[in-house]
């Protein structure tokens, strides 16, 4: 009897471990009066999952991501100063908190608000024109810090029934950010050439934040599209029922 009795623990045991939901969910249950603040513990519980890979539904770490390119035109005129950056590092996306969450009602897009408290970027640039009357072609290595990135998230999703359970996807995500300082420099300048980095330094130095805001569209039209990709990933491995419970 008792080994009997022992078999069915084991087997019970086996069954809800077989239904216990991925470590990166944190669970939500309908009845929660507090439901929104639950949802935004939810996202932050995937920080740390998202900062070290879930490798388990393929989902490479997020520390860095990689951007492809950033074109940027600094100065006007026909020899304006014009950087051009490839296989951009972002670093610090997964330190973010979940300030504030509006679900999407009557086919409206749902709406987020997340604070980063620092990102940083590495990559590699070319220039060409002329900054501060020195011809400024050339390239070398290109560092970037954003203190108190918000990032305000707008976006529409479509659900998908697959084997009795309902999966969502983001079909479309916006995405408007605001930094509280830039600081922008550059280094191992094409030659060594000492004179094109401290002017370039200096134009950096002193034009920092509004560099950044000649960046914002294209920053913000590739990191929609990234983290539009990140939560695809998820959620084609989520079903609503895993992480929305009675």
């Amino acid at each position: 009897m008792f080994q009997l009795t022992l078999i069915g623990v084991s087997v019970a045991l086996l069954a809800i471990a077989a239904n216990a939901p991925p470590e990166y969910i944190k669970q939500c249950r309908k009845s929660d009066p507090q439901i929104i603040e639950c949802y935004k513990q939810s996202l932050q519980h995937l920080s740390p999952y998202l900062a070290k890979g879930i490798p388990s539904i393929e989902m490479p770490s997020v520390e860095p991501f990689i951007m492809d390119t950033l074109d940027l035109q600094l100065t006007d005129g026909p020899q304006g100063y014009k950087i051009s950056m490839k296989n951009i590092e972002v670093f610090g996306a997964s330190n973010y908190q979940v300030k504030s969450i509006k679900l999407s009602e009557n086919d409206k897009p749902f709406e987020a608000t997340i604070i980063i408290p620092k990102l940083s970027i590495e990559t590699k640039y070319t220039s060409s024109g002329v900054l501060l009357i020195i011809p400024a072609s050339g390239g070398g290595d290109l560092h970037g810090v954003f203190q108190g990135v918000t990032a305000h998230l707008l976006g529409k999703v479509s659900t998908k029934v697959k084997n009795g359970k309902t999966y969502l996807h983001v079909d479309h995500l916006n995405l408007d950010l605001d930094f509280k300082s830039v600081k922008l420099s550059i280094s191992n300048v094409l030659h060594n050439n000492q004179v094109l980095t401290d002017a370039s330094n200096l134009f950096l130095r002193e034009n920092g934040l509004e560099v950044a805001q000649t960046m914002r569209p294209q920053l913000q039209k590739r990191l929609s599209s990234v983290f539009g990709r990140i939560a695809n990933q998820l959620l084609k491995y989520v079903a609503v029922e895993d992480f929305l419970i009675d």
